[in-house]
């Protein structure tokens, strides 16, 4: 029952393409793509494409047979009279005034945001005034091996002390995943890139006082254990011009606009209805 009311639902607030592929087929009725992309996105709240492949595959195979045994069900339901039943009919019109409401406030509020403008004169004020928000920080390209002694650490680290250039590289990232015991090890070390504070302090501290292709000259203490780093590359600091920060400004006044005009309409139309409460 709930996965009937959920696809009504759903259904109600998409349009189906005529071009929707078939994915199956109930005596002659045909269940779209469109329908259960549908039930999959309102029951997940839109995190579908971010669950595993199988988990997809599964959760998409169970809509298609919940659908088509939701047709079925229709169809016996019809032949048994239904839905010329009062019961029928009166949940019918309450699910059909629900979804109107829903469709109609979703409307309203799409045309009173699409209405709201933003000039370039205000996208320029914003910027002016928020310019930390604008700012990059320098960022560098790291990669770790992690290990539980000092001494294990020194006799890594003295192992790589005579490499240079690409040698270097190439030896580092044989020892990460040979020897790290960090989640990193099985990729060379690899942390990718991060910026100023991201790391805890000594890590930090130490890896943005070194020079690209080098090695920490000792072993970096942590909470996590002992770390020998490597540096692959360091990305200055720098400033987002305001044609990279215009439509991240844009959108934020825009939003900003909508929630006070929408907070000005509702309290409008609350001031002007006449409401009652029951105690």
């Amino acid at each position: 029952m709930k996965l009937i009311i959920k696809s009504l639902m759903a259904a109600a607030l998409i349009s189906v393409s005529a071009s929707a592929a078939v994915v199956a087929t109930v005596n002659g009725k045909t269940i779209t793509s469109e329908e259960v992309n549908a039930v999959l996105m309102e029951g997940t709240q839109g995190r579908f494409t971010s669950l595993p492949k199988e988990k997809q595959d599964e959760l998409q195979q169970r809509v298609v047979e919940g659908l088509v045994m939701q047709e079925l069900v229709y169809e016996a339901a019809k032949k048994e009279g239904v839905l010329d039943s009062a019961k029928y009919k009166k949940e019918y019109d309450d699910i059909v005034a629900r979804i109107q409401k829903q469709l109609a406030a979703k409307v309203w509020q799409e045309n009173l945001l699409e209405g709201i403008k933003v000039t370039d004169k205000e996208i320029k004020a914003y910027y002016d005034s928020h310019g930390d928000e604008f700012e990059q920080k320098e960022k560098v390209h790291a990669r770790h091996i992690l290990v539980k002694t000092e001494d294990e650490a020194k006799t890594i680290i003295a192992g790589m002390k005579s490499l240079k250039g690409d040698k270097l590289k190439e030896k580092f990232i044989e020892e990460a995943k040979a020897k790290s015991t960090g989640p990193s090890g099985p990729k060379g070390g690899d942390l990718g890139f991060f910026q100023q504070g991201q790391m805890v302090p000594e890590f930090n501290d130490a890896v943005f006082g070194m020079k690209v292709g080098e090695i920490t000259p000792a072993p970096v203490k942590t909470q996590f254990g002992y770390h020998i780093i490597y540096l692959e590359e360091k990305q200055a600091g720098k400033k987002a011009t305001l044609d990279e920060a215009k439509p991240f400004i844009e959108q934020r006044l825009k939003q900003e606009k909508f929630q006070k005009e929408m907070e000005a309409k509702t309290k409008a139309l609350k001031d002007a209805a006449k409401i009652t409460y029951s105690k």
